[in-house]
């Protein structure tokens, strides 16, 4: 309950806080320059001074907090990745040339390109194709409301949930998990399922799939709902079959927006973190990058050298792909 009110307070303090900032910025901006005085000229001037300046009274918080949260931890990671554990001794290149040789590094870079493949992979497919389906059926919207929903738990909340559904319990008894309750029940033996090396990564994809579909299917649906429906008459016109139309026709126009949900799902995975502290810890070689930053950087001591080039590893992984992304929306913007 204190909890609760904790959070409860912080919401209020948060939004009232916003709304007072907005409203009085306004307030004092309208009463230093006027735009209702007799002088026309005057008058004139303060609207185009108060236009100018409003824009940055807003951007200003967030421009502040970017700074803060953002550009300084960026700069500042980067200096100490070059120094020792406590982050004052200068040790050049040395925290690279460890993590060029450490074998934990080595497992994290290869599950972080497992996921990268099979994440973004099956979220935008089973998006695409729930989109499509969806718009065909009277229930669509019910059916795209409900698949939506996991956006709303956060991934410690979505680690739980599956965590029942991965349960284990000895051979015998009673199995509350409900993937071991299906093997049993056909015979098999239940399993712990995330202590198996490889295929406990794939279980723990199978939250964020699940998670991020419901993404993926509303940009997509937007899309699929923005195609000319002359192209699809004319393709029916011509003989096609809702396959050829769904592959040839509808798949190459919203081609855009398939890209744009693949890369943020990307940069999503690259930063992947709650799902494996909460399910794995990282152990049973399950472990990635940002959680192996996170060892690194926060346990045993901390070693803020060896954390922070791992977080520019990450960076570096990140920025590529976000300028691509950035570069794709703004396209699919002007094409519209």
């Amino acid at each position: 309950m204190e909890q609760l009110l904790s959070a409860l307070v912080t919401i209020l303090i948060g939004v009232g806080g916003a709304l007072v900032y907005f409203f009085g910025s306004n307030f004092i901006l309208d009463r230093i320059f006027p735009a209702h005085t007799s002088d026309l000229a005057r008058a004139s001037r303060n609207m185009r001074i108060a236009s100018m300046v409003r824009p940055w009274l807003f951007l200003g918080p967030a421009l502040l907090s970017l700074g803060v949260y953002l550009v300084y931890p960026l700069f500042a990671s980067i200096a100490y990745s070059f120094h020792g554990r406590d982050g004052t001794a200068w040790v050049g290149l040395e925290n690279y040339r460890w993590l060029l040789s450490n074998r934990e590094f080595r497992e994290s870079i290869l599950n972080n390109i497992l996921w990268l493949i099979v994440v973004p992979t099956f979220a935008t497919l089973f998006g695409l194709i729930i989109a499509a389906l969806t718009d065909r059926i009277w229930w669509g919207n019910i059916a795209k409301s409900l698949i939506f929903m996991p956006m709303a738990i956060s991934f410690v909340g979505a680690s739980v949930i599956w965590k029942f559904v991965y349960d284990y319990r000895d051979a015998g008894t009673a199995q509350i998990g409900l993937l071991n309750a299906i093997v049993v029940y056909f015979g098999g033996n239940p399993q712990v399922w995330i202590s198996l090396p490889f295929w406990n990564n794939l279980f723990l994809m199978v939250i964020l799939i699940w998670i991020q579909t419901g993404f993926a299917m509303v940009l997509l649906s937007a899309a699929l709902r923005g195609i000319s429906e002359e192209t699809i008459e004319a393709a029916v016109i011509d003989g096609a079959n809702p396959w050829q139309i769904f592959i040839k026709i509808k798949v190459p126009q919203i081609w855009g927006t398939i890209a744009v949900v693949w890369t943020t799902i990307t940069i999503l995975v690259l930063k992947v973190f709650d799902i494996v502290l909460a399910m794995t810890n990282g152990q049973w070689q399950s472990q990635v990058l940002a959680n192996l930053m996170f060892d690194w950087m926060f346990r045993g001591g901390g070693d803020f050298g060896r954390g922070a080039v791992i977080a520019v590893v990450i960076m570096v992984m990140v920025v590529p792909i976000m300028i691509w992304n950035i570069r794709n929306a703004r396209r699919e913007m002007e094409g519209h």
